[in-house]
């Protein structure tokens, strides 16, 4: 027998698998309970959030007073703009889940640890998004059409939220490396405390001292800024090769080029789709502030629901990725069953709650029967779309995993982007309404689903892999 695999490295108390089996068994055990387990966590945490926004869209809507639906706007007009910044980063964060997940998958802790601080200083690039976003708040916004009495506002969002950035980056950083770990938990636990922590600052600066939207984005930069050193000392604390020490942060070449290679398409492919639904966010902005403060309602109920879908996705990525990483491809094939069964059930859950529920909890959000009413429309026509949503991405969850990134990043930038581009410049101008727009996006979900199918079918990891092995042995 030769050295174990992480010979030279550091010595942990417990191994990888003996803490899994008290926390996530990624290797072994039940998949629908594991996977359940995994997912629900990620999604708490993903709805936590989103709770946040919608928090911030409420407090805003009910606490300004008849400026309320002005204050809503503004944020709505930011809401795709801030997804853009923070899904790019999210989906390189991907890339970290998916390496530190396989080398703990192979057994190989030294390359885990480089991975893991590689990846805390990768949040630094949260300074050169401030610098650039306060340079071109401005600009874009009027790009985006945002009218005349949103636009102050929304241009004060947007900077003082882009402050706290590298508190964002480094957050997400830290929980991709927990979950690869196989701890779901703790990063629900903190974003619990972050959003008590959200409605007080939120009470205090909106509604006690006056500050408006700009009290809205400080309260959301200071509980980033809170929950992401909560995170920081939980894995300076771990008993795992993936504790942080300080004086062994530095960029490892080899562990950037591997997280870059599997999370930059993913963060370009959520980018790209990001700078679609703005230029759809520009369309719904020309058609007046209470069609823009019901489209905000209805995207902060949608984010919260979408997350419970994405965790399936999520786990998909990180169970395939241990476990391809410890060369147990069948169970990789059992995963993707499982998840994409597991999501199937809450989709179905998540369309009637939208058809029954939606217009009660529009009306919380904001009493004005013309948000109510637009918002209502955009419950039911995107949340049925989820059904092609979940599948796709619990497809392309699964061929991340197998590090299988670019594939679906460039199929979903081809057909999503793509035609919901063509619709915005092309059908819309023919039928300038609201459900003209919301239109494209069961269309283009439902096209993209069918091209991922397509997809997984013709690069089959499994088959594709044992082919290798076989060839290999």
């Amino acid at each position: 027998m030769g050295p174990p695999a992480n010979a030279g490295g550091p010595v942990f108390g417990r191994s990888v698998l003996t803490r899994q089996h008290h926390e996530i068994q990624f290797l072994s055990g039940n998949l629908w309970t594991n996977v359940l387990r995994f997912a629900i966590p990620v999604a708490l945490t993903s709805i936590l959030e989103q709770l946040s926004s919608l928090i911030d869209t409420v407090m805003i809507g009910r606490l300004m007073g008849p400026e309320g639906t002005v204050g809503m706007a503004a944020v709505g007009a930011n809401t795709q703009l801030t997804s853009l910044i923070i899904v790019l980063f999210v989906g390189i964060s991907l890339g970290t889940n998916v390496t530190v997940a396989s080398a703990l998958g192979a057994g190989d802790h030294e390359a885990a640890s480089r991975a893991a601080h590689t990846s805390i200083l990768m949040a630094l690039a949260g300074l050169a998004v401030i610098a650039l976003g306060e340079l071109v708040a401005q600009p874009v916004l009027v790009l985006l059409q945002v009218p005349p009495e949103t636009l102050p506002d929304a241009v004060l969002f947007l900077r003082v939220f882009l402050l706290g950035m590298p508190s964002v980056l480094l957050y997400n950083f830290e929980a991709a490396i927990l979950r690869a770990d196989g701890d779901a938990q703790f990063p629900m636990q903190a974003l619990c405390l972050s959003a008590v922590m959200n409605v007080v600052l939120d009470l205090l600066f909106i509604g006690v001292f006056g500050w408006g939207v700009v009290g809205s984005a400080i309260a959301t930069d200071l509980c980033y800024t809170t929950i992401a050193v909560l995170l920081f000392v939980r894995l300076l604390r771990l008993d795992s090769p993936v504790r942080i020490d300080p004086h062994r942060l530095h960029v490892d070449r080899k562990s950037l080029r591997t997280i870059v290679q599997i999370g930059l398409p993913a963060g370009i492919q959520s980018a790209v789709f990001s700078i679609a639904n703005i230029v759809i966010q520009g369309a719904i902005n020309s058609l007046g502030t209470e069609v823009m403060a019901a489209s905000s309602a209805g995207m902060n109920i949608e984010f919260v629901c979408y997350s419970l879908l994405n965790s399936f996705s999520q786990a998909c990525t990180t169970f395939v990725g241990q476990n391809h990483g410890a060369r147990n491809l069948d169970r990789c094939k059992r995963v993707l069953a499982v998840c994409a069964a597991e999501g199937a059930v809450a989709t179905a859950l998540l369309i009637l709650f939208a058809v029954f529920l939606g217009r009660q909890v529009l009306g919380l959000i904001n009493p004005d029967p013309a948000v109510v009413k637009y918002g209502y429309m955009r419950l039911c026509t995107i949340f049925p779309a989820y059904a092609f949503s979940m599948f796709y991405e619990v497809i392309s969850g699964y061929l991340r995993g197998f590090g299988m990134s670019t594939p679906p990043a460039l199929t979903t930038m081809i057909v999503i982007c793509g035609l919901r581009f063509f619709w915005i410049a092309v059908v819309f101008p023919a039928s300038h309404t609201f459900q003209t727009i919301m239109n494209i996006y069961p269309i283009s979900l439902g096209l993209n689903c069918v091209c991922l199918i397509a997809l997984l079918l013709i690069l089959h990891p499994v088959r594709t892999l044992t082919k290798k092995r076989v060839q290999g042995a």
